[in-house]
């Protein structure tokens, strides 16, 4: 039962978003653990739920590994267990201690309330951080999302906890009360939202920016193809010289993807110009990968001068595990394992870290490679306040059914923390621009090629996230967790 309830909850997420039932979900799993049993059985039924939980949210994982079946084939359904039950770990130690320390059938819901929220934050930050899936996820594209301009996703995960746990915490014959209590709960943010999100569109950035997004949509087993590669250069080259849709304002940056150029830096020359000349007066940003002579790989972003110059750059520093490098590199070497995006030397080295850079008159921009897009506290230490978010993503990797729409939503979250415009370049798409609410300027649909041109919206002042970051969230669940252990009697000997 825990097993299917963890199944359930996850149809919260994108693209189905049905969130209240994700809810319904939770609260039931949470009436389990209410239930008179050994914390040994409470943690299994942790682990149950959230392995079902981890196995529907992560299904896409699978996809990289069937890329090249030959060699990565095996890999698939091992990848999925693996990280669908080794996530489910961190529910079970919460579900697990919540029975060890509870007293009473309330004091257990009570403790699981904080624990539960404390270890999908830890899953955010211990060995790199995997913070997908999270549970206040659930709430992306709903009025409630706006709350994360304050509380961030792990408030929206307490807040979701919390509301799901009331009718565990009522009597039975006052179940039905408890539920309305729940709902009321979750329907607090959709004030804040009502009075967050103004009625009409919002104010644009200075000078009137207009931003082209190129979406080349180059299937992964196709996109290092020799035969392949010049019709989709091509075909990114058409886009950027193409004539604004519907008469509209000529692009003042157009934005291509993640690795969009097939050369290294250092052969790439020929190219850049090319894209540059293709552009006009419009600046270009755009991935590609570089060596250096001491044989280290970089995934980089790069910006065109208007001569195909690159005038700053930018490395990709939070990387993949098992993707773009490998942990203990030397001992899955032996066994010939290699990370999916390997190179001859195994894989990416990290850049220094978070960046922002200048493109004079379209304002300073917070560049983000793929991946980084997930972590908001990476994008808190960024040196200043960028004007706008620019992500570059290959997302051929994820497949054609959850993983993109996931992907893009936490870009779309990002822009609500932060109450900064985010705008990104996938390569299969979803190509995206998102005002500082999180609203759609325009989009290219998945498994399409194309472009669209939006306008750049200006930023709003610094969110109280993006001032406090997680810190609030975590100060509340060390009082949450302090005061339930307050309540524990002491056992007479």
């Amino acid at each position: 039962m825990a097993l299917g309830l963890g199944a359930v909850a996850a149809l919260g997420l994108a693209p189905l978003g049905w969130a209240w039932l994700s809810v319904l979900a939770f609260a039931t799993a949470i009436g389990l653990l209410s239930l008179a049993a050994p914390w040994r059985i409470a943690a299994w039924r942790g682990w149950a739920f959230g392995t079902g939980y981890f196995a529907v949210a992560l299904s896409w994982i699978v996809e990289p590994f069937l890329v090249d079946i030959g060699r990565h084939g095996w890999m698939a359904p091992f990848a999925l267990l693996l990280m669908a039950g080794g996530l489910a770990l961190f529910w079970a130690l919460a579900f697990g201690v919540a029975a060890r320390l509870g007293q009473t059938r309330r004091h257990r819901v009570l403790l699981l309330i904080p624990l539960l929220t404390a270890v999908e934050m830890a899953r955010s930050y211990l060995f790199t951080g995997f913070p997908w899936a999270l549970i206040g996820h659930i709430w992306i594209g709903w009025p409630q999302m706006q709350a994360a301009s304050v509380i961030g996703a792990h408030g929206l995960t307490l807040l979701t906890v919390a509301a799901a746990a009331v009718p565990a915490l009522m009597a039975p014959a006052r179940l039905a009360l408890g539920a309305l209590l729940g709902i009321a709960v979750l329907s607090l943010p959709v004030v804040q939202a009502r009075m967050r999100v103004p009625d009409g569109p919002v104010a644009m950035a200075d000078g009137g920016m207009t931003v082209r997004l190129v979406q080349p949509n180059a299937p992964q087993r196709q996109k290092w193809d020799p035969d392949m590669i010049p019709m989709f250069f091509e075909r990114q080259l058409a886009y950027t010289a193409a004539a604004p849709e519907t008469g509209g304002p000529t692009p003042d940056v157009v934005i291509w993807p993640e690795t969009s150029i097939p050369y290294l830096l250092e052969y790439a020359d020929p190219a850049l110009r090319q894209v540059a000349e293709a552009a006009g007066d419009a600046q270009v940003i755009l991935g590609l990968q570089r060596r250096e002579r001491d044989g280290r790989w970089y995934n980089m972003l790069a910006v065109l001068s208007p001569d195909g110059e690159v005038q700053a750059r930018y490395d990709k520093h939070h990387l993949v595990p098992f993707g773009e490098y490998m942990p203990l590199m030397s001992v899955f070497a032996r066994m010939g394992v290699f990370g999916l995006a390997a190179n001859e030397t195994g894989g990416y080295s990290a850049g220094p870290g978070p960046a922002v850079l200048d493109l004079g008159a379209a304002g300073r921009i917070l560049p983000l490679i793929c991946y980084e897009a997930i972590f908001p506290n990476d994008i808190a230490r960024a040196p200043e306040r960028a004007d706008w978010i620019v992500q570059i993503t290959n997302d051929a990797w994820f497949g054609q059914v959850s993983g993109p729409y996931q992907h893009l939503a936490m870009a779309q979250l990002r822009a609500v923390e932060q109450g900064v415009p985010l705008v990104r370049a996938a390569n299969t798409g979803v190509s995206a621009a998102f005002d500082p609410y999180g609203r759609a300027l325009g989009t290219v649909p998945l498994g399409e090629a194309g472009f669209v041109d939006v306008p750049l919206a200006a930023a709003l002042r610094p969110t109280p996230y993006a001032r406090w970051g997680d810190s609030p969230v975590l100060a509340v669940l060390i009082v949450l967790a302090s005061a339930a252990l307050m309540k524990r009697k002491p056992i007479s000997g």
